[in-house]
């Protein structure tokens, strides 16, 4: 078993996602979830944020250094391109994308990899955690 496949989380709160909240690309990946996601099936924890921090290293991703976003989903946290395509999945407007989740990670990951490793050259990197809209901000953990 890789050490990103998915884990039982049964104490945590379905559709939590877990992001790099100082990386630009991943504060807009979080904006695409909040736009799209009417009925708030999904809440939000920045990875430096205290509550982040504690579930990061209970899932073994180093917070200093986050490898992976995740979400937890019926009970589990997923990572790397699962929890980007459970995600999108749940997503009315991209539920198409979740069918790529039967594509074998063996090859989606790699693509993940990629971007994750040069997302701050890519798209740059901000000193503190994004600040939600007002209406947003019950949605996220802090």
């Amino acid at each position: 078993m890789s050490r990103w496949s998915p884990q039982p989380a049964p104490d945590e709160p379905d559709g939590l996602i877990l992001f790099d909240g100082v990386c630009v690309f991943c504060s807009r990946w979080v904006r695409f979830v909040i736009d799209r996601d009417p009925e708030r099936r999904f809440r939000f924890v920045a990875i430096q944020s205290e509550p982040g921090r504690v579930l990061a290293a209970r899932f073994g991703i180093d917070p200093d250094a986050p490898q992976t976003n995740a979400v937890i989903w019926n009970g589990r946290i997923h990572f790397k391109s699962d929890a980007a395509l459970i995600v999108l999945g749940q997503l009315k407007a991209s539920r198409p994308l979740g069918l790529l989740k039967g594509v074998p990670r063996l090859f989606r990951d790699p693509a993940y990899d990629l971007i994750a490793s040069n997302r701050y050259r890519l798209f740059g990197r901000t000193d503190v955690c994004m600040i939600p809209a007002p209406e947003d901000r019950s949605r996220f953990l802090m």
